[in-house]
């Protein structure tokens, strides 16, 4: 049970400063830390409620969003053993 004195994350920066001199470079172990924005994809003009081309906007987000998961599912594929170029 954690002490009714102590705030939520004072176990890790306990335990951050006791081994701060032992420990050298990231822990892979644990997630990195931080909020990263979505990609956004820009049009020239704003968009309104009676914007007319909604349909080509909604078709560039789909293929946005396709092209990223390609690049996804590609670095999946590849295995760090065999270079790219011999694919």
């Amino acid at each position: 049970m954690a002490d009714s004195n102590k705030g939520l994350y004072d176990h890790l920066y306990e335990r951050f400063f006791r081994n701060r001199d032992k420990v050298k470079g990231y822990d892979f172990q644990q997630a990195p830390v931080g909020n990263l924005p979505p990609p956004v994809v820009t049009f020239p003009e704003k968009i309104r409620w009676w914007t007319l081309d909604r349909w080509k906007r909604r078709q560039r987000i789909r293929q946005e969003r396709d092209r990223r998961l390609q690049e996804i599912v590609q670095l999946k594929r590849r295995s760090p053993s065999s270079p790219a170029s011999s694919q």
